[in-house]
């Protein structure tokens, strides 16, 4: 059982995630270590050439990894990025980006996680993700 729901997750983007607010990044699942995310697709993610920007692909992989990091802690507002590695593997149409993550290995300070970048309605992956997070340690 996940230890946050996506309730609580939306509840949080609104609070405290104000650049998720924005772009209107929402989490549409949650399972023990694992999230998916959703970018409704925008025209202002687009660059030159109409491809949607790495930049918004990377902050929608952070935010679907946060998420699946949190179905594991819970709620710890201070678990931060580390590392984010991105592999761009093919151009992304525009359309729905999605953001499959998954926590490979959780330990007592780090969490090891990746991310599948995809467009909806197609299987391909646009990008590849590994990241890793910093958990602080418990103060109880």
């Amino acid at each position: 059982m996940p230890r946050i729901t996506t309730q609580a997750m939306a509840a949080l983007t609104r609070e405290q995630l104000p650049f998720a607010e924005i772009f209107g990044f929402q989490v549409e699942t949650l399972g023990p270590g694992s999230a998916t995310a959703r970018a409704p697709y925008s025209n202002e993610f687009l660059r030159p050439g109409g491809t949607i920007s790495g930049p918004v692909m990377m902050s929608l992989a952070d935010y679907a990894m946060y998420a699946a990091v949190l179905t594991r802690i819970g709620v710890v507002e201070l678990a931060v990025t580390t590392n984010l590695n991105i592999n761009f593997l093919r151009r992304p149409e525009p359309g729905d980006l999605l953001a499959r993550a998954h926590i490979i290995k959780l330990g007592r300070r780090l969490a090891v996680g990746e991310v599948e970048l995809l467009i909806e309605g197609n299987d391909e992956m646009v990008a590849h993700v590994t990241s890793t997070y910093s958990i602080p340690p418990r103060s109880d």
